[in-house]
């Protein structure tokens, strides 16, 4: 995925000459081919991430369109006020690539594993936030970030993922995807979590359980509209995200289905506890210890439906 994101800002850059692209200290080899092609539009900086921020602001303030890349943690957390200041306040067409979100980096540990990502920028007014769930949606989302108004914080996993959209999905930021219909529950999902909603449910359907999926690539702005039309005929709701379960896609869809009066709905989040990981591993390993999986899924929905009506199967 992010091999996918980085050629397509070189390709959109051989288009545009607006876009400018920016790395912090990113390893010899990165974009070599933008670096050649277009020298005057290519920097890569050293770790200096909050003056980075200031030097996109600037160029963006002169009429470029400016891509940042860097690990998630360190463009969240550390250059959060240069964010909302320099580009959220001032609405700077800057576009933040976040490498590692959610837990990519678990072998480096709690500082690096971005988890709060989407709630910190979430609540920053004019971001919008990206989180496709493979290479193909990345491609296809890509070109709409020139374009797009204020900044935007793309999220990216680690590469390599699974592919489990096609080409025929929206080109635009904002909606929502309807991957799968269902009348009993519905699982909504954001980023690589899409491929775990999948696979719950089609576990669920072998035990008689209809669970439809709908993904989130664009976490803000929210698509509630589609949350509530697909909300509608189900009793039970499970967002799904690498990430914690305090701000993110959890709570935006908590919030939505609360401020709709979505009565007789019953609303579960799965993501990181509110805790900092307390062990060293893999992205898979972490996410199974918080139950972040597709069998945790499926048996949420069933637990889920048994508060409701008493039964699992229709």
């Amino acid at each position: 995925m992010r091999q996918a994101c980085l050629e397509a800002v070189h390709a959109l850059a051989k288009q545009d000459p607006r876009i400018v692209f920016i790395g912090s200290d990113l390893g010899a080899g990165t974009l070599d081919q933008f670096k050649a092609e277009m020298p005057d539009r290519f920097f890569m900086e050293g770790v200096s991430e909050a003056n980075i921020i200031g030097m996109a602001a600037g160029m963006a303030m002169e009429g470029r369109i400016v891509y940042v890349n860097t690990i998630a943690t360190f463009l969240t957390r550390r250059c959060f006020e240069q964010v909302a200041v320099d580009l959220c306040l001032t609405g700077a067409r800057v576009r933040l690539i976040g490498n590692g979100g959610g837990l990519v980096y678990a072998p480096l540990g709690p500082t690096h594993e971005a988890i709060e990502d989407l709630a910190i920028f979430r609540a920053l007014p004019n971001m919008r936030i990206l989180a496709p769930a493979d290479a193909n949606e990345m491609r296809r989302l890509m070109p709409a970030t020139v374009e797009a108004a204020g900044p935007v914080y793309i999220r990216v996993a680690k590469g390599g993922d699974p592919l489990v959209t096609g080409d025929d999905g929206p080109r635009e930021l904002g909606p929502a995807v309807i991957m799968r219909r269902g009348v009993d529950a519905l699982f909504v999902t954001t980023g690589i979590t899409l491929r775990l909603a999948l696979d719950a449910a089609q576990l669920l359907n072998r035990e008689g359980v209809d669970a439809g999926v709908l993904h989130m690539p664009t976490v803000k702005p929210f698509d509630t509209e589609a949350l509530l039309a697909s909300a509608e005929p189900v009793s039970a709701i499970v967002s799904l995200e690498e990430h914690s379960t305090i701000g993110g896609l959890g709570g935006a869809v908590a919030e939505a289905l609360a401020e709709a009066g979505a009565a007789g709905k019953r609303l579960r989040r799965i993501g990181v506890p509110d805790v900092f990981p307390d062990q060293y591993g893999s992205q898979d390993s972490l996410m199974a210890r918080y139950q972040i999986t597709a069998g945790d899924a499926a048996r949420t929905v069933q637990e889920l439906l048994k508060m409701v009506n008493g039964s699992v199967a229709r």
